[in-house]
């Protein structure tokens, strides 16, 4: 999160920890632990221990039947709020050895980025979060959510600038909030979760907490500590793409305002929405792409992603769905 966003997969924080976060000598034995004990005896760790069920809403739906409402003006008022800037490590942000990247010289630097939470109203469902934003209480006190000294300096996280607090946002709605819809569990779109209600219904794609490996070390505890005391975590039942369909698809209310995509690869369970807005319809991305550049030019994610063929089939279907309608507007993970 911030200067490294929350979302530094175990990969670069292992880089962050041998070369730009390096310690004094006499504090190098503890961090070789953390990395031998992630390599040789956490191959499978968990992101989190929290639980997760299946959830009933949303309607499986076909590709086809998504479109043909896409450019109708929808019910749905949408907001979205840049709730905290920091940069991050643009080899996890792009993958530099993509030939797009490599052909115009792209080199790993800090890259400015924004961390999101997106309110969207329902006429007769009400009000809903997609992702979480940025906690004024994560800001002034992060060990009390797990985020130890370790994790910050190798995030960079007192980088972050802290603009519009989730707890903030929420004061302002001007009705309950109903939900969160998570693009995916990583930290930094959970890091609003310190100012939302406990008994707050969270949805999130399947897998999404039990997609193993030994990078989650670095994140397992964060991520318990921010679910901590909240009921399980709801995961979509999203059913395998119909015929040529490049993803499934669910209606979230079934009435054809919310549709939520999966778009597997930066995590299992990660998804997308598609809102048919007031204004038009809108796609928002998640961390499919961070990146303006990386949409532009299609280029993936690197470092952050878990399965980076995956995430390129998910980015190239989203791509596709933008190029058959110009209307859609697109919102990514970190950039505008």
């Amino acid at each position: 999160m911030g200067d490294g966003i929350m979302k530094q997969s175990a990969a670069h924080l292992m880089r962050q920890l041998s070369v730009s976060a390096r310690p004094p000598r006499s504090r190098r034995w503890r961090w070789a632990g953390l990395a031998m004990a992630a390599l040789l005896g956490l191959a499978g760790c968990a992101p989190t221990a929290h639980q997760m069920q299946q959830e009933s809403m949303g309607l499986p739906v076909g590709w086809a039947q998504m479109e043909a409402r896409l450019d109708e003006p929808g019910p749905i008022e949408l907001d979205t709020v840049a709730s905290a800037t920091g940069v991050s490590a643009l080899s996890g942000l792009l993958n530099l050895e993509h030939p797009a990247a490599r052909a115009v010289g792209l080199q790993d630097r800090d890259e400015p980025i924004q961390i999101y939470l997106h309110v969207i109203k329902h006429p007769s469902r009400g009000a809903y979060l997609v992702d979480t934003g940025v906690a004024r209480a994560l800001i002034q006190n992060p060990g009390d959510w797990g985020l130890n000294a370790f994790l910050r300096r190798a995030m960079k996280f007192e980088q972050m600038q802290l603009w519009n607090a989730s707890g903030d946002v929420l004061r302002s709605l001007g009705q309950p909030l109903q939900g969160v819809l998570l693009t995916h569990l990583h930290l930094d779109h959970l890091s609003g979760l310190p100012d939302l209600p406990l008994d707050l219904p969270l949805y999130a794609g399947p897998g999404e907490t039990t997609e193993r490996h030994w990078t989650h070390l670095f994140v397992h505890g964060a991520s318990d500590a921010l679910l901590k005391g909240r009921p399980p975590l709801r995961a979509w039942r999203f059913e395998p793409p119909r015929g040529q369909d490049p993803l499934a698809v669910l209606d979230v209310f079934g009435d054809g305002a919310v549709f939520a995509l999966h778009v597997p690869g930066h995590t299992a369970g990660s998804t997308a929405y598609v809102l048919r807005t007031t204004q038009g319809p809108v796609l928002l991305a998640g961390d499919t792409c961070h990146t303006r550049w990386g949409w532009d030019h299609g280029v993936e994610p690197g470092d952050f992603t878990r399965d980076a063929a995956r995430n390129v089939h998910s980015l190239q279907a989203l791509k596709a769905l933008a190029a058959r309608h110009p209307g859609l507007r697109v919102r990514l993970g970190h950039q505008a």
